[in-house]
C-alpha cells in the first residue's frame, strides 16, 4: 500500500535547503550548489509521486487552516497545479545546471543569496501550484513577489535598484489596488475563496456587470501576467542575471501570473458563467492587442534579452487569451502552453545568457558571425525560436494547435488572423538572430573575438536539456494531455480520475 503524499511536502525540500546554501556559502562552492541540485531532484521526484497517485484517483489535500468564517488556507492537487509543479520543480534543476556556470564565468557577487532567495521562491511557487483556494493562492502569489526582488535588484547598481522600483511597484500595487478587493469582493459575496469545480458564484445572484468587473479586476490586478498596459516591469527586470530572467520567464513569475488567471477563469467564475456574461470579450481585445503591440515593440528591440522580454509579454498573452475563450479545448491550450513556451523560452535565455559568458555581447546588431564561434548555442537557439513561432517538430506548434481548436469552438474566428500575424512577427524578430549568427560576415572581428568559444559545460548541458525537451515533448505530450483530460470544468458533470 502506498503512502498518499501530502502537498505540503513540496515546501519542505527548498526550505530546508537554504540553512546548507546559507552554511556553505562561498567558501564551498561545490558543496553549497551539490546539495541545491540534491533537493531540486528530490522535489522534481514528490512532484512525480503526486502525478502518478492523482492518476491512481487519491485525494492529495492537506489540512486546512481557519483563518476566519470562509476564509482558509491548505493545499490540494489537482491537474492543472500538476503540470506546474511537475514544471518548475524540473526547471528548477536546468537553471540550477545552467547557473553554476554562468555565476561563475560571469564572476557575480552575492552568489549565495542568489540561490537562497531563488530557492525561497520555488517554496513560493509549490505553494502556488498546489493552491486550494484564492487565499492561498494569493499570498503565495506575494511572496513570489517579495523572494524575487532581490534577485532583480542583484547588481546593486542604479538600473537595478531602478528595474526594482518598478517591479515592486507594479506587482505590489496591482494586486493590492485591483486583485485583493476583488477577492474580498468575492469572499463577500459568496462566502468562500474555494477553487470549486463549476465556480463559487454558481448558488448566488450575481449580475453580469459585476462578473464582468470582478473577471476584470482579477484579470488586470494580476501583474505578473503582463497584459498591457501593466506590463513595464518585464523589461526593466532584465536588467537581472540571466538565470533570474530564466527564473521570471519561465519558471516561477510569469508563469503564476498566467496559472492565477486560469485558475480563476476555471474555479472561481466557470466556465458557464463566463461564457453567459460575456464577462471576458473586453479582455479579450486587451490580450489581442498585446499580442500584436509587444512583437511590434520586439522587433524594434536591439538589446537581445529585451528582445525577449517582449517576445514573452506576447506569448503570455497567448494564454490569457486561450483561457478568456473559456471552453475546455481552449483552457488545455493555455496550460499546455505555459509547458511549451516555458521550455522554449528559458532555451533562448540560456542562450542570450551564454553568448554575454563566452563573447560579451548583448546587442542583437553584434551577433553577426558568432554563430561559427558558437555553433552549439545557436543552433539551440534556432529550434527554441521554431518552437516559439509553432512549426514542426517541436512542442510549440502543438499548444498553438490546440489554441486554435479552442478559439473554432468559440467561434472567435476573427482571433485567428490575430494569432496569424503573431506567428508572422514571431518569425520577423526571432530568426534574424541565428541567420545572422551563422551566415553574415562580421567586420569587426578583433584579436579577442577570435578567442571566442562557446560559454562553460553546465552551461551548454542546461541549454542541451531545455532544447531537447522541446523536441521530446513534440512526440510525448499524450501524459501532458491525459493529465489535463481530467481537469473537472461542470460541477454537474463531475469526472473521476
Amino acid at each position: 500500500m502506498s503512502v498518499i503524499i501530502d502537498p505540503i511536502i513540496t515546501l519542505l525540500p527548498p526550505l530546508l535547503l537554504i540553512p546548507f546554501i546559507i552554511f556553505f556559502g562561498e567558501r564551498r562552492k561545490n558543496l553549497r550548489e551539490a546539495s541545491i541540485l540534491i533537493a531540486a531532484s528530490v522535489l522534481f521526484i514528490i512532484n512525480i509521486f503526486l502525478y502518478q497517485q492523482f492518476l491512481l484517483g487519491q485525494v492529495l489535500q492537506s489540512q486546512t487552516f481557519v483563518i476566519f468564517n470562509g476564509l482558509t488556507l491548505f493545499l490540494k492537487a489537482e491537474p492543472i497545479g500538476i503540470v506546474f509543479g511537475l514544471l518548475a520543480s524540473f526547471l528548477w534543476i536546468v537553471t540550477t545546471i545552467y547557473s553554476i556556470g554562468y555565476m561563475r564565468g560571469h564572476h557575480e557577487k552575492n552568489q549565495t543569496r542568489f540561490y537562497t532567495c531563488f530557492a525561497i521562491a520555488i517554496a513560493c511557487v509549490m505553494a502556488a501550484a498546489y493552491s486550494g483556494n484564492l487565499l492561498t493562492l494569493f499570498i503565495a502569489y506575494e511572496a513570489i513577489t517579495l523572494s524575487t526582488f532581490p534577485l532583480v535588484t542583484h547588481a546593486g547598481d542604479a538600473k537595478a535598484k531602478r528595474a526594482g522600483r518598478i517591479y515592486i511597484g507594479v506587482l505590489m500595487g496591482g494586486s493590492i489596488l485591483l486583485l485583493m478587493p476583488a477577492i474580498i469582493v468575492t469572499w463577500w459575496i459568496t462566502g468562500t475563496t474555494d477553487f470549486t469545480v463549476g465556480g463559487v458564484f454558481n448558488e448566488v445572484a450575481i449580475s453580469p456587470l459585476w462578473v464582468t468587473v470582478l473577471l476584470c479586476l482579477m484579470v488586470f490586478g494580476t501583474g505578473k501576467a503582463a497584459l498591457m498596459p501593466f506590463h513595464s516591469w518585464l523589461p526593466n527586470a532584465m536588467v537581472a542575471p540571466t538565470p533570474v530572467s530564466a527564473l521570471l520567464h519561465a519558471v516561477a513569475v510569469v508563469k503564476t501570473g498566467v496559472f492565477l488567471i486560469i485558475k480563476i477563469i476555471v474555479y472561481i467564475f466557470g466556465l458557464d458563467l463566463i461564457n453567459k456574461t460575456n464577462a471576458s470579450e473586453i479582455l479579450i481585445f486587451f490580450a489581442a492587442g498585446t499580442i500584436i503591440l509587444s512583437s511590434f515593440i520586439a522587433m524594434r528591440k536591439d538589446n537581445l534579452k529585451a528582445r525577449l522580454a517582449y517576445s514573452t509579454i506576447s506569448q503570455l498573452s497567448y494564454i490569457i487569451l486561450a483561457a478568456l475563450i473559456a471552453n475546455a479545448r481552449a483552457i488545455e491550450g493555455a496550460v499546455l502552453h505555459i509547458v511549451a513556451h516555458a521550455f522554449g523560452k528559458i532555451t533562448l535565455f540560456f542562450c542570450a545568457g551564454a553568448i554575454m559568458v563566452a563573447a560579451h555581447k548583448k546587442l542583437v546588431s553584434e551577433l553577426a558571425g558568432l554563430g561559427r564561434k558558437m555553433p552549439y548555442t545557436f543552433t539551440a537557439f534556432f529550434i527554441a525560436a521554431i518552437s516559439i513561432i509553432g512549426l514542426p517538430p517541436l512542442v510549440g506548434v502543438l499548444s498553438k494547435f490546440v489554441i486554435i481548436e479552442g478559439i473554432i469552438d468559440s467561434d472567435h474566428y476573427w482571433l485567428l488572423a490575430i494569432l496569424t500575424v503573431s506567428s508572422l512577427l514571431n518569425i520577423a524578430y526571432l530568426l534574424p538572430i541565428p541567420f545572422a549568427a551563422f551566415f553574415k560576415e562580421n567586420n569587426n572581428l578583433s584579436n579577442n573575438n577570435e578567442a571566442i568559444q562557446e560559454a562553460p559545460i553546465t552551461c551548454l548541458i542546461a541549454i542541451a536539456i531545455t532544447t531537447l525537451a522541446c523536441i521530446v515533448l513534440f512526440v510525448q505530450v499524450d501524459p501532458i494531455m491525459h493529465l489535463l483530460s481530467l481537469i473537472q470544468f461542470d460541477r454537474f458533470n463531475v469526472q473521476s480520475n
